[in-house]
């Protein structure tokens, strides 16, 4: 099955997909709001399977490695673990005491088993959110402070450059990142987009070193060049597309979760999970290192 257009992948309606993840050939999802891990094959449309639910928002995840079908997972206001079986594990509470109501949002892990989680007040508030870095063996770290919507972070093949989205401004960063300690360096300006385009949400880097981003509000995904002239834009069927990630045969299918959530009236597609395949593989899904019980 070769997908030259964006392509509905399930019959499924998502409030807010995020955080997908291609995960032992299959991929891997939330719907964020509602704290569902979700589930679903690459090679053909199928039904979405329901993994894990829990009480709390549900940012994303990154599978622990050497613990098959355990997650280290951003939810509520901390980080967590979701073991293959039995209830979850707290691993920290980050922002359980912020000034304004606040939830994780996006995470990922990064090629050197650092776990990246950001944070937002539930009100938007700017300056409210923080990108967290959580190192096995060490206290999290507020890594990037004074955001209001962090979402990413995306990392090249070495882990040794970051892309960092605050959807509301329009803003994507880029760092250089110390491969031995996570730390941050060299913060530039990568990509300023306007309103009409678009928020930059979920965010991918393929083999090549392009970024792909989500645009929320601007109904399409975009690959980015790393001197940051676009390469190429598709345009989607859903108007708040978040979440996005390669995978599929050869990781050469883009997914693209969508949402339904804040929509006075939501059209068909809206909240679907979309893919569409590329010329360029994506780059295999990081593992979390163990948390230190």
């Amino acid at each position: 099955m070769e997908l030259t257009e964006p392509t509905v992948w399930s019959t499924d309606r998502l409030e807010l997909g995020e955080g997908l993840r291609w995960v032992d050939d299959r991929l891997v999802l939330v719907d964020l709001l509602a704290g569902r891990l979700l589930e679903t094959d690459g090679d053909a449309p199928t039904p979405l399977r329901e993994l894990r639910r829990l009480d709390v928002p549900l940012g994303a995840v990154a599978p622990v490695v050497d613990r098959p079908g355990e997650w280290l997972v951003a939810a509520g206001t901390g980080v967590t673990v979701l073991p293959a079986s039995g209830d979850p594990r707290p691993v920290a509470e980050l922002v359980d005491d912020a000034p304004e109501p606040t939830r994780m949002n996006d995470a990922v892990a990064d090629p050197h088993g650092r776990f990246w989680a950001g944070s937002m007040s539930y009100a938007m508030v700017p300056g409210g959110g923080t990108l967290f870095r959580l190192t096995p063996g060490a206290a999290p770290v507020p890594a990037v402070t004074g955001l209001t919507i962090p979402n990413g972070p995306a990392f090249d093949a070495a882990g040794t450059t970051m892309y960092l989205a605050d959807t509301p401004r329009g803003e994507i960063d880029r760092f250089t990142v110390d491969p031995a300690t996570g730390a941050l360096h060299g913060r530039e300006p990568f990509l300023r987009l306007s309103s009409a385009d678009g928020g930059p949400d979920g965010m991918t880097l393929d083999a090549a070193g392009h970024l792909w981003i989500a645009l929320w509000g601007g109904s399409a995904v975009r690959r980015y060049r790393p001197d940051g002239t676009l390469d190429t834009e598709i345009r989607l069927p859903a108007r708040q597309p978040a979440g996005i990630c390669l995978g599929g045969p050869d990781l050469r299918r883009l997914f693209i979760g969508t949402a339904r959530v804040g929509l006075d009236a939501a059209g068909p597609q809206d909240g679907a999970l979309l893919a569409v395949d590329v010329e360029v593989p994506g780059l295999p899904a990081a593992r979390a290192g163990a948390p230190v019980s």
